[in-house]
């Protein structure tokens, strides 16, 4: 039992440091080498795990998606103690702008990393990107669809669409705040998407 619990401990070491250092260095400059030595493990270790760095990246990605699907939920409270489908879709917003302001949490998307980096040179990552991006743009859209029949019944607009401009905003938003050295650029570019919802809302 306590031999499980340290290879189950030793293979965390190994997903965690790889997504730092792929989310700070990218995929293509991050070495087998830079993964163990920062969780201080072997080269045995991580091939006792997997089976190359493409198989790791697939692993951290999977992972990464998950946590950050737990994280919308817990933050948004979707579909649980909120019934007002309005303040979970400003929740989604709100949740990204804290994000943004969490020097610890704040690293990037390593979805919109890998789409960018990999997606001409790794087919397999690149679906699972798109399988991200999706599972993303769902999750908003459920809350976007209530919240329209809600309060905007009427109103011509596509929630599919809008739900995946919203990660368009967010992930822009990222990459031009790294570029500028702003992190207040993604506070600023949803509060512009808020005003955005509160006219079509309206």
């Amino acid at each position: 039992m306590r031999k499980k619990e340290e290879q189950s401990k030793a293979k965390e070491k190994l997903l965690e440091a790889a997504q730092d250092l792929m989310l700070t260095k990218g995929y293509v400059a991050t070495t087998v080498d830079d993964i163990c030595k920062a969780a201080k493990l072997t080269k045995g270790s991580f091939f006792h795990y997997f089976k190359s760095k493409d198989d790791l990246a697939k692993a951290v990605l999977k992972r990464f998606c998950c946590s950050s699907q737990e994280g919308i939920k817990d933050h948004c409270q979707c579909g649980q103690n909120e019934h007002d489908p309005r303040k979970r879709v400003m929740a989604h917003i709100n949740h990204v702008v804290e994000l943004s302001k969490d020097s610890k949490a704040n690293k990037g998307c390593l979805i919109g990393k890998f789409a960018q980096e990999l997606s001409e040179t790794h087919p397999e990552i690149r679906v699972l990107c798109e399988e991200g991006f999706d599972q993303w743009s769902k999750m908003f859209k459920k809350d976007l669809s209530e919240a329209k029949a809600k309060y905007a019944p009427k109103a011509q607009f596509d929630v599919g669409s809008l739900a995946d401009h919203f990660i368009a905003i967010v992930e822009g938003a990222q990459i031009l705040a790294k570029a500028k050295r702003d992190r207040k650029i993604v506070e600023k570019s949803m509060m512009h998407f808020k005003e955005y919802l509160e006219i079509l809302f309206k």
